[in-house]
């Protein structure tokens, strides 16, 4: 009986000390606790912890440092003093670079080629020759019809040798009326005769300068589809009918969209005049222009409207077809508030910043007009001649001391080893 209630006795202790081991956090905070209420330290426990969340710079922190104390004292900060300057007002968007022509070569006579001027990618200009087609059947027909005007203009002197022989006669009463008008309609006839051979010439002539085909614009010229030796049709509409295009790169075509409430805004800088158009390939390559014309209506789909800008490309920096980051500047505003953007905090509440004033760092609330390389505008918030912090404020609060510091400086980096 006595080894029956040890057993037991013993499987409720094991049963006890693994419930304790498995809640021993719990029952420790709920200890901690109640010591706590006992000494009477509840209250202002959490007074602190109701103090640290309600400043957005703790709501923004990471948990566990939100609302916690700088036992090491002053935190170390670096700041910035806010400064009226003149800062333009930029427009961002995404743009596509269009050639302004974009020109399908295409034979107008049915012909073979004789010979390619040109090369696939060359930049040609306005009048170089890069096609020649076969011109040998409309040389012999220009040739037939220039026989032909010949023996009219013969002809037609003798017409009118012959009129001016039967005026005489009439006139000394040797002729008649009539052979003096047959004679008249005979000049009129030739005269007609001359000028259809002339027209048909000048028409052969016309399809003689078709079969040299010149470049219309300047640009850059693509693939060539035909080589020499192919025969070309005027009624092939197949993809291989276009010998060539054409795309004039310079100057070219940035095409973008704004949204609609800035349309009155693009619209009253270009009536004051020329509205600058930058457009980044990357930091070190841009290029810039001017606006050229905005389009005649929305898109309702979207809200925005289309506009291009007219940019030089004497380099071909830009190519049709690429997209390119696009700067309009509206205007410039003088006396406008900016600070480093990395002063500008978020929180639920909106932007913040933190401005020192007597050593001790306060939460402000900001509006944000808009930012552009690297600094936001402020429309409302802070004043000229404050101090903000643009770097330390992740161990800030409300109302913390905090010790100004210098800006970094980039360490020099020591000369490299001779080699050898």
């Amino acid at each position: 009986m006595r080894i029956v209630r040890l057993a037991v006795l013993t499987t409720l202790v094991v049963a006890v000390c693994g419930a304790a081991y498995v809640y021993r956090d719990e029952v420790a905070k709920r200890l901690g606790v109640d010591l706590a209420q006992r000494l009477g330290l509840g209250t202002s426990a959490k007074a602190a912890e109701q103090a640290s969340g309600s400043s957005p710079a703790a709501m923004a922190q990471p948990p566990g440092r939100r609302g916690r104390a700088n036992p090491g004292g002053a935190v170390p900060v670096v700041v910035a003093t806010v400064a009226k300057k003149p800062m333009p007002v930029i427009v961002d968007a995404v743009g596509t670079v269009q050639a302004i022509a974009s020109i399908q070569i295409k034979p107008r006579i049915d012909s073979q080629i004789m010979k390619v001027h040109v090369e696939e990618g060359a930049l040609v200009k306005e009048g170089d020759l890069l096609f020649e087609l076969d011109a040998r059947t409309l040389k012999a027909q220009l040739g037939q019809i220039e026989a032909q005007i010949r023996k009219d203009q013969a002809q037609l002197v003798q017409a009118r040798r012959d009129h001016q022989r039967y005026e005489d006669l009439l006139s000394k009463n040797a002729g008649t009326v009539v052979q003096r008008d047959n004679a008249y309609t005979s000049v009129k006839a030739a005269e007609a005769q001359l000028e259809a051979d002339e027209a048909a010439k000048a028409s052969v002539t016309t399809l003689l300068t078709y079969t040299e085909i010149k470049a219309p614009v300047s640009g850059r010229i693509g693939s060539i589809s035909s080589k020499a030796g192919a025969v070309v049709r005027v009624g092939d509409n197949s993809a291989a009918s276009t010998l060539a295009t054409i795309n004039q790169v310079d100057p070219i075509f940035v095409s973008f969209a704004i949204p609609q409430v800035l349309l009155p805004d693009l619209r009253a800088a270009m009536a004051k005049g020329p509205v600058k158009v930058t457009a980044i390939v990357d930091e070190t390559k841009k290029q810039s222009g001017a606006m050229a014309f905005i389009e005649n209506t929305v898109d309702p789909n979207t809200g925005t409207v289309t506009a291009k800008a007219r940019i030089a490309n004497a380099n071909e920096l830009l190519w049709p077809g690429q997209f390119v980051k696009v700067e309009v500047i509206l205007g410039i505003e003088p006396e406008a508030i900016a600070v480093p953007s990395a002063a500008v905090q978020l929180s639920p509440q909106g932007a913040y910043v933190f401005v020192v004033k007597d050593g001790v760092a306060e939460v402000r609330q900001i509006v944000v007009s808009r930012a552009q390389n690297g600094e936001s505008v402020i429309g409302k918030g802070i004043a000229d001649g404050e101090s903000v912090v643009v770097d330390g404020q992740l161990r800030l609060v409300n109302g913390a001391a905090v010790a100004v510091r210098p800006p970094p400086t980039e360490v020099a980096k020591p000369p490299a080893p001779p080699r050898g």
